[in-house]
């Protein structure tokens, strides 16, 4: 039976429009380091290669390299943590969006281990040079504790919701850990009115 993260995990990827608390466990995630506008080019790339590599694993069983445990499912939507360089901080008055700096990343079922994402690596590095695989990696990582809620609309009213969650936070006792948030982009910009997309928001914090 194929397993549908929409289905299997709509407390991750749909939550409410409103705020709540979440506690996340350990994944594993191919992922890729980045700065600047994510309105450039550059940023595309990073993207095709992150889905490059997601989707070599989802096709292995017609390739005959298909993991140990290896079971049909939904590749997982793509994801960001965000930030602002360090030099932006120290001057910050309204957002530059060259000044970002980002992981974007796409989960990994749990059968893909560390060895088996080394091999994919490799064979997507040789089957698209163009890309630049090499930047990328497989890392497990955990949130725990997080304030989160679905953001509906563009990515410019993002800071109103924002402020919901941190209100919604202070209300609970929490204290966010950093400015530093992470993004979960459920809607396909392709097909998606700008104000009818879908945004999971997210950031950690303490005291829960």
């Amino acid at each position: 039976m194929k397993s549908e993260w929409k289905k299997n995990a709509r407390e991750i990827y749909l939550p409410k429009e409103e705020p709540s608390v979440i506690t996340l466990p350990e994944f594993g995630f191919f992922a890729i380091d980045g700065r600047g506008n994510p309105n450039g080019q550059g940023f595309g790339v990073l993207v095709e290669t992150l889905y490059s590599l997601s989707y070599a694993i989802k096709m292995s069983p017609k390739s005959g390299n298909a993991p140990e445990g290896y079971g049909d499912y939904a590749v997982f939507p793509l994801e960001g943590f965000w930030d602002i360089s360090e030099e932006a901080k120290e001057n910050f008055s309204v957002l530059d969006k060259d000044s970002l700096v980002y992981t974007i990343m796409i989960r990994q079922p749990e059968f893909v281990n560390a060895g088996y994402a080394a091999d994919i690596l490799s064979a997507v590095k040789k089957k698209k040079p163009q890309l630049p695989v090499e930047s990328a990696r497989f890392e497990r990582l955990t949130e725990s504790a997080c304030v989160q809620m679905m953001h509906v609309g563009t990515f410019e009213t993002e800071p109103a919701s924002f402020a919901c969650m941190e209100a919604f936070a202070i209300r609970q006792g929490l204290k966010r850990v950093s400015k530093k948030h992470h993004e979960i982009y459920i809607s396909d910009p392709r097909r998606t009115a700008p104000e009818k997309m879908k945004t999971v928001l997210r950031f950690q914090v303490t005291g829960a």
